[in-house]
């Protein structure tokens, strides 16, 4: 499978991408990419292609869109991360054995997907899991982003994951996955999936705006364990917030947001990117979404 850095001919400036899924007006992924690429000197326009309850049919139909009209290529939210998995052309290693895509790269005329949450979330989790005695991790959702999570956290090494979902399927789905890989446990419950946990991770959409739920009850949280939200609007969710109040060691959705956009945006253009351009990019969409909140 080709290299990240196999991509689109460098001599190219002009660069046409997106995003498809649905709900995905609060993405900050136009303005990290298009600052990545101003920082460059080059051109991108990033455009957010909203489709809420697509079939196969409609999924395959905006793929042929995006390879015919001239994208570079396109990243893939929820909710189909893993449908458009069977309509490409060429997968990754990584997102063929994790089986969810969040890139889809356009290459001489063939849909090549990826995975950058997996390497995404494995630069931004890396040293609280080395801090962390390397001891249980539990998993708070086995869908697309949690899958990624999963063998992000199997390259660093965890001593074990707990994965709960509430569809038992998916989690015992996940756990065959990533047999070999490290040592999982199946969940039953929440409070299960914490027993002896170091550190915690939420993979779940519960807690992203309009919603303010949490996916595990306060009174699980204290001090002694980690607690990561793979969700970033907002950026301090209902978990995170009462983490924080327990004086629990706490990560947003931001690293894994900005690292996974660095990626994808390599993969589109074959340019190295400005991780802290695309970083400060995403701190400025999240500041004017709160003064408007004021």
């Amino acid at each position: 499978m080709s290299s990240m850095t196999d991509g689109p001919s460098r001599d190219r400036r002009r660069f046409l991408t997106g995003l498809i899924g649905a709900p995905i007006a609060q993405s900050a992924s136009p303005a990290m990419h298009e600052r990545a690429a101003d920082a460059l000197g080059v051109r991108c326009h990033y455009h957010l292609i909203e489709v809420a309850g697509a079939d196969r049919a409609g999924l395959r139909a905006l793929l042929d869109g995006v390879k015919n009209v001239g994208f570079a290529g396109v990243n893939i939210t929820f909710p189909y991360k893993e449908a458009v998995v069977p309509l490409l052309d060429d997968l990754s290693d990584d997102a063929r054995a994790i089986g969810a895509v969040n890139t889809v790269v356009v290459r001489q005329g063939k849909l090549i997907g990826y995975n950058t949450d997996t390497t995404g979330f494995e630069r931004a989790i890396t040293n609280l899991v080395t801090a962390s005695r390397r001891g249980p991790v539990a998993l708070i959702g086995a869908g697309g982003v949690g899958k990624a999570i999963a063998f992000a956290l199997a390259n660093l090494g965890v001593a074990e994951l707990a994965i709960f979902d509430a569809d038992q399927a998916k989690a015992a789905q996940l756990a065959a996955q990533l047999r070999g890989r490290l040592p999982v446990r199946i969940a039953e419950t929440v409070e299960d999936a914490l027993l002896r946990a170091v550190g915690v991770i939420n993979a779940t959409p519960v807690g992203m705006l309009p919603d303010r739920g949490t996916p595990i009850p306060d009174g699980l949280l204290h001090r002694d364990l980690w607690v990561a939200d793979a969700v970033y609007s907002p950026l301090w969710t209902p978990l995170l917030n009462a983490a924080r109040a327990k004086g629990a060691v706490v990560m947003t959705g931001r690293d894994l947001a900005v690292y996974q956009a660095a990626d994808a945006f390599e993969l589109f253009t074959g340019l190295k990117p400005p991780t802290a351009e695309m970083g400060r990019a995403f701190d400025a969409v999240l500041a004017s979404r709160a003064d408007r909140r004021v």
